[in-house]
């Protein structure tokens, strides 16, 4: 694979950049933004570094838990002003973010690139992701949120419907690895729908999120309305599980688990989108040089660290061996690096974590005999977190990497001959998040995507087509999480449904001359007669 260099600030003249990388945001701007958090006076600060250098980006306060409950207060009293403003208020906000978003989406592509580590065509992805998810709610929310009418319990005599209330203070956890889309995906919704927000962004990218929420206030959204507080989980958990009136958290399973733990002693609902160990099935139909071509994309964006990245591939074995061979030429054609702009098509990992865990993952798969077809090693030259896009093969179920999540450029190729069995060992993980599957017929992927247990499944894509069509709800089955986000249920999941009835003439009770069998059986004509009404 062919390499670029990093971009250090020695090349950049002007004020001081974050992270010492030529054409980032400047420490001024960065302190400006962090500014926007709330809480942390009395906190040890942090400081964060830019995974492409190691070198600073911004010190970040950090909220106590007392901090947190006080912010939630503030929130809850702003919310009942917001709640009460006409939904197509609401969506004129949201449809002027999305405008803003892509007129300013320079400087977010270099924030996105300089704090997670990523090529610039990711950070796009997220720009895009941003825009669509503004405009999708700007469009439809007053359509999700209006009265429903309902078919009441005797026709014409009863009226019914439904109507839709905020939840009131929504507390949004976000991840470090999709700082600004994942922002969008889970707090914009719950605002068209009438709430507030108290969003905790991982510290890392925090910088993204708190960006977007400059964007929102200059795109109409009240002062107060959406606030962003920094810390650390086990400082300020608790107060966000106590205090909030819904729960949306994207993370690992067992945090999820902790979290849900939580939550579920309060009676007070939550969305949760964990971990997954996704697979891709190429059937021996399938176009091989598109599936190999699909497949680069599917694994190694944002190097990996994506919640519904392909880490399984299941091949047939009449094309496994030119799958294989396309699969690896393309892989190591990949350019990595660390420059602000589209020279690269891969960048850095986030962390020292994540840097640590797929090397680990990868030295096992090499100890216990599995063949490292291309990559499997660190590239300090390039940057302290690189690490290439790893394909290996010959992968025994003693191996980490077989059932475990590496979050990292690393996948796994395995041989099938029996459609049946290829499904089975797919489905054969405790997670469901995501899948795909490559088919030179439509409706023959369809029908596998369909015996997948996993809660997206893209046929002839890796996952963009579900994760770029809002309108779906996107989540996991099984340990992969519960709820959704995106479309009507992203939405209505931040709202209480209230069933209201007019009942006028006709009494559900006997009148009190009648006797109550012959009301029964009155009734009892009546029921057989609506059963035999054809559905709609």
């Amino acid at each position: 694979m062919t390499s670029t260099t990093a971009s250090t600030g020695e090349a950049s003249t002007g004020p001081a950049t974050v992270g010492g990388i030529a054409g980032a945001p400047t420490a001024a701007r960065a302190a400006q933004l962090a500014r926007r958090a709330e809480g942390g006076q009395d906190s040890a600060p942090v400081e964060v570094t830019a995974p492409f250098t190691g070198l600073p980006t911004v010190t970040l306060p950090q909220a106590t838990d007392p901090d947190v409950r006080a912010v939630f207060a503030r929130a809850r009293a702003a919310q009942r002003a917001w709640s009460a403003r006409p939904v197509t208020e609401r969506q004129r906000v949201l449809r002027r973010l999305g405008e803003l978003i892509l007129g300013r989406q320079e400087e977010i592509l270099n924030l996105v690139q300089v704090e997670a580590g990523k090529a610039r065509i990711d950070a796009f992805d997220e720009v895009s992701a941003t825009a669509l998810v503004a405009g999708y709610y700007g469009r439809h929310s007053a359509k999700f949120l209006g009265a429903r009418r309902a078919a009441g319990v005797i026709p014409v005599a009863t009226k019914a419907g439904e109507i839709r209330h905020p939840k009131g203070v929504v507390a949004v956890i976000s991840p470090w690895n999709y700082p600004l889309a994942l922002t969008a995906m889970d707090v914009l919704p719950a605002l068209a729908a009438g709430n507030a927000v108290v969003q905790k962004p991982d510290n890392q990218t925090a910088l993204s999120a708190l960006w977007l929420h400059e964007l929102a206030e200059e795109a109409g959204l009240p002062a107060g309305v959406w606030r962003i507080v920094l810390g650390r989980g086990s400082r300020i958990g608790d107060a966000i599980a106590e205090e909030s009136d819904y729960l949306c958290f994207t993370g690992s399973t067992p945090t999820g688990k902790v979290l849900a733990e939580k939550i579920a002693k309060r009676l007070t609902g939550y969305s949760l989108e964990l971990g997954g160990k996704n697979p891709m099935i190429v059937l021996p139909d399938a176009n091989v040089a598109k599936a190999a071509a699909g497949a680069v994309t599917a694994c190694f964006s944002s190097a990996g660290q994506l919640c519904v990245s392909v880490e399984r591939i299941y091949v047939h074995e009449n094309v496994r061996e030119e799958f294989t061979r396309a699969f690896v030429t393309k892989t190591q054609a990949l350019r990595l690096g660390a420059e602000l702009g589209f020279g690269a098509d891969m960048g850095s990992l986030t962390s020292t974590a994540q840097l640590a865990a797929v090397s680990a993952h990868v030295e096992d798969a090499r100890a216990k005999g599995a063949a490292i077809l291309t990559g499997g090693r660190a590239r300090p030259d390039l940057g302290p977190l690189f690490y290439e896009p790893t394909i290996v093969t010959d992968v025994t179920e003693d191996v980490a990497l077989f059932r475990e999540e590496t979050f990292g450029p690393v996948v796994a190729i395995y041989g099938y001959t029996d459609l049946d069995d290829a499904i089975e060992r797919a489905n054969d993980t405790e997670y469901g998040l995501n899948a795909s599957v490559w088919s030179g017929s439509g409706a023959a992927g369809w029908a596998v995507a369909s015996r997948l247990r996993a809660g997206t499944v893209n046929v002839n894509e890796g996952y963009a087509a579900t994760f770029g069509s809002v309108g779906l709800p996107m989540g996991g089955m099984k340990a992969s999480g519960v709820g959704r986000r995106n479309g009507r249920d992203g939405l209505l999941k931040y709202t209480e449904v209230q069933s209201i009835a007019v009942q006028r003439g006709v009494r559900l009770r006997p009148p009190r001359l009648v006797p109550g069998s012959a009301w029964a059986k009155g009734m009892t004509a009546g029921l057989r007669l609506l059963g035999k009404l054809p559905g709609r």
